[in-house]
């Protein structure tokens, strides 16, 4: 279909309205058709207003002006966008760059080598047929959005008119939430005495075992945390995470629980030690968590268990959602340890309710003293 002529004998018939505003007979629905640069653009306004699509053509123009149309930009690749947006993306931590850099490398193979101004749906589809079916939910949904935020990076830069990967364009997938395991008080007991018995060296991996279990922090937390994070006269430690920071960036101010207090000036002893000393002086406990679990036929445990070990014990004290988020670094106001451990709080609710035991019948509980035998106030 021609520019001057938008009638088609075989196809649908289009009626010129306005200055690049046709009409669909069939349907009544109406269209944008102009040139630019050489370039032919015909888009579906998605209305049968008159009003609406006058509007809706005057955004579409003012779209199309934003347009590149420099040689440079209009041979742009995928790739070559994938590393232009990468080198932008400032304040990250490492890791999140290594993510999103291993992300862009499982999209290169089906969209590297495409001038981005080409790219269409059907490229994002043989994406997912190709690749988003084999990898995981997790990785899936980091390569999808990883998708989009580029599409749109090149749209905000005039790259081309709209993202072929927004809204429902590319499905989600579905995340199973996995199964979270906690050591009961006895099973922790048990873990920590036997990294203790199995090497007498392996002393700093029980004391970052019990330190992670007392203080809930993360693993990198944990190891970063040194004496003059510690305040013993307000009663508080602070979490900052070392070089690396905490996961959001911000540093904590924690109460110094009371376990926590204990082993600490366990650690410590009689020395002083200097402020900015590490309390645990290893990185991890990963082979010794392993071993002791082995050895004393305990599940499958590791660091982070003991960060939800934390957070049971919190919530079966009785503590509140809003403060042990707040312990925990996270910003939601409670949300997501509500969502993740509020069957603890439920599970622990019944228990409590098997305490109740008071009832009117004639013969008294063991727990409830008679009326004719009660002392007189």
């Amino acid at each position: 279909m021609s520019l001057n002529a938008p009638k088609s004998a075989n196809g649908p018939v289009f009626r010129k309205v306005g200055q690049n505003l046709y009409r669909l007979e069939s349907s009544g629905g109406y269209y944008a058709l102009f040139k630019r640069r050489g370039k032919q653009f015909r888009k579906s306004l998605k209305t049968t207003d008159p009003a609406l699509a006058k509007r809706r053509l005057a955004e579409l123009h003012e779209k199309i002006a934003r347009l590149t149309q420099t040689s440079g930009a209009s041979k742009m690749t995928f790739r070559e966008l994938g590393e232009r947006w990468l080198g932008n993306q400032i304040g990250l931590k490492p890791a999140s760059v290594s993510r999103l850099d291993i992300c862009l490398k499982g999209l290169a193979p089906y969209l590297g080598d495409v001038p981005v101004r080409n790219i269409t749906h059907r490229h994002c589809e043989d994406w997912i047929a190709g690749r988003g079916k084999k990898i995981s939910p997790s990785s899936y949904k980091h390569e999808r959005r990883v998708l989009i935020a580029l599409l749109d990076y090149a749209v905000r830069d005039g790259l081309i008119l709209n993202n072929p990967a927004s809204g429902d364009a590319v499905p989600t997938r579905k995340i199973a939430r996995p199964k979270i395991m906690i050591p009961t008080r006895e099973q922790f007991r048990l873990l920590v005495e036997t990294i203790r018995k199995n090497d007498s060296r392996a002393l700093p991996a029980a004391n970052l075992v019990e330190l992670l279990a007392y203080s809930g922090v993360r693993l990198n937390e944990a190891t970063s945390m040194t004496w003059e994070d510690i305040d013993w006269q307000r009663g508080t430690f602070t979490v900052t995470g070392g070089e690396r920071g905490t996961k959001n960036l911000e540093a904590r101010v924690v109460p110094l629980f009371p376990a926590l207090r204990e082993l600490l000036e366990r650690i410590r002893g009689d020395r002083k030690p200097e402020s900015i000393e590490r309390i645990i002086p290893i990185r991890c406990a990963k082979t010794a968590i392993i071993k002791a679990c082995k050895d004393a036929k305990l599940p499958h445990f590791h660091h982070h268990t003991q960060r939800h070990y934390f957070c049971s014990n919190a919530i079966e004290a009785g503590i509140d959602f809003k403060v042990i988020a707040g312990w925990l670094g996270h910003k939601d106001g409670g949300y997501l340890v509500a969502r993740t451990y509020g069957h603890l709080r439920d599970a622990h609710s019944f228990e409590m309710a098997k305490r109740m035991t008071f009832t009117a019948a004639s013969q008294a509980p063991a727990n409830v003293v008679p009326i004719a035998d009660a002392p007189a106030v």
